[in-house]
């Protein structure tokens, strides 16, 4: 298959397993714009007689550093670029790192070619989609739903009193400190007295803090247990190995500890006062306008639950060939995915791999299940986009657009015409097909309750013999398709 994208020329070639080689071609006008415009970022550095810094001629850097040097550098900085053209232009769904072949580089007015080798998204043949029996379970809440709200309520409006007596775990303090470490020892000074020094940001005055609630370094909080007001504490600790001061990360401290104040926390009681506080007339409107919220939320929930129902249905009865190479490659995608989400959150790799107590080996192996899924899920819907010719209007991509234009503050109409002119729209319009595959495949399936598809479920499960089988199921063929059932099953109240 051959296309042609506005600069470049790509052919895709299938191989098996659901990989593909896309041969990339270069036109000679795009080789030489890049040539151009990166001898005129090396002629902003280079300095030659005559010429002012930043204004050596384009072609006079070519000829000084060679053109093929300058051409190296160029591909090296386009190819990335040329690489989401190529795959973008020639209509595949990567899986996985490609694999890249270049060609030597070209003469000049010659063209560039170079090859990329990649997993795709495999095709779905379609079993039957509509009318798919579906379990969806009533939206439901439990009464410890609504107290854990009420004091949630409490808590915001507790008040902070003065206590006469030693602080006990659960109570607030307000303290002064100052945090010291040793002080360098010279090496002739090794029997004298070792001296503390405060450090940096270690100093901090009518501090309220709660004890036991872990907000600060391990042995701090404990340390001040049973203190009173008017006494001064010695605290003694270790900063962790992993705390983010690296100037502070395993040192240990010593800090001057007044407390000033012990402080009780008090809730306030259950009663027409706090409804009143929080906008309600009586705490029985207080309650019912929490459980109707309650009950919003868990529709929500409900709604997304039979969504993704739908889909799996969907799923099970079509026919995905997913390879074990796929399935590790996505599950190496998903799991990059995750760590640049953490790392918005100051979390490294490392640091997760710390904290969960596992080898990135075992994070992989556990992923591949749901990375598997994903790959028969995303295929599927990208078959039924292709049934059932789903194509986003542009009402309706303005329309998907509108939350987040709300919260950056402008038109979706902007935003819109921003993906365009990057290139983007084309990804926007694709999720937004997907969405609306689901929404299809859950309008016209027929949802039965959570207990008809733990009774139909009952009637088949893996390891039964073929005698019993046939006898459950009436003497038919073949065992029905496991159905999915929501993770928490809940009864209609």
């Amino acid at each position: 298959m051959e296309l042609v994208t506005d600069a470049l020329q790509t052919t895709v070639a299938e191989l098996p397993d659901s990989r593909v080689r896309v041969r990339v071609q270069v036109p000679p006008t795009e080789v030489e714009r890049c040539l151009e415009h990166k001898a005129q970022q090396l002629g902003r550095e280079l300095k030659l007689p005559g010429f002012r810094r930043g204004k050596v001629p384009p072609a006079l850097v070519i000829q000084r550093v060679g053109r093929e040097a300058v051409l190296d550098q160029a591909v090296r900085d386009s190819l990335a670029g040329w690489y989401a053209q190529a795959i973008q232009g020639s209509g595949i769904v990567p899986v996985g790192d490609p694999k890249l072949d270049l060609d030597d580089l070209p003469p000049e007015g010659g063209e560039l070619e170079f090859s990329i080798e990649i997993g795709v998204l495999p095709t779905a043949q379609l079993g039957d989609y509509d009318g798919l029996e579906v379990p969806r379970r009533e939206p439901a809440i439990e009464e410890q739903q609504i107290e854990r709200e009420i004091d949630s309520v409490r808590e915001r409006l507790a008040k902070l009193e003065t206590a006469e007596r030693a602080a006990a775990e659960g109570d607030f303090v307000v303290i002064d400190y100052v945090g010291s470490l040793p002080a360098p020892v010279a090496d002739d000074d090794e029997e004298q007295e070792p001296r503390l020094e405060p450090f940096a940001g270690g100093e901090g005055r009518d501090q309220l803090i709660e004890l036991g609630g872990g907000n600060l370094i391990p042995g701090f909080e404990e340390a001040l247990v049973g203190a009173s007001a008017g006494e001064d504490r010695q605290v003694q600790l270790t900063f962790p190995d992993d705390y983010p001061n690296e100037e502070l990360a395993g040192k240990h401290a010593t800090f001057a500890v007044t407390v000033k104040e012990v402080k009780l926390k008090q809730l306030p009681d259950v009663d027409e006062d706090l409804a009143i506080d929080v906008g309600f007339d009586s705490v029985q409107e207080l309650r019912e306008d929490i459980r109707a919220r309650l009950i919003d939320a868990d529709q929500a929930r409900v709604d997304a639950e039979y969504r993704e129902a739908a889909l799996d249905a969907a799923v099970a009865q079509a026919t995905v060939p997913v390879t074990p190479e796929l399935v590790k490659a996505r599950a190496r995608e998903m799991w990059e995915r995750m760590l640049h989400s953490l790392s918005h959150r100051g979390i490294t790799r490392e640091a997760y791999l710390q904290i969960t107590g596992r080898e990135e080996a075992e994070v992989l192996a556990e992923t591949e299940a749901d990375a598997e899924q994903a790959l028969r899920r995303e295929a599927v819907l990208t078959a039924i986009v292709a049934a059932e010719q789903i194509t986003p209007s542009e009402q309706q991509l303005l329309e998907a657009l509108e939350p987040t234009a709300e919260r950056e503050g402008v038109e979706p109409d902007k935003l819109l015409g921003d993906l365009r002119s990057n290139g983007r729209l084309e990804e926007l319009r694709e999720d937004l097909a997907a969405r609306m595959a689901v929404e299809l495949l859950a309008e016209r399936a027929k949802p039965i309750s959570v207990a008809q598809a733990q009774a139909r479920e009952q009637l088949w499960t893996p390891g039964q013999d073929a005698e019993h089988q046939q006898a459950v199921a009436g003497g038919a063929g073949s065992a029905p398709a496991k159905l999915w059932t929501p993770t928490e099953e809940r009864s209609a109240s």
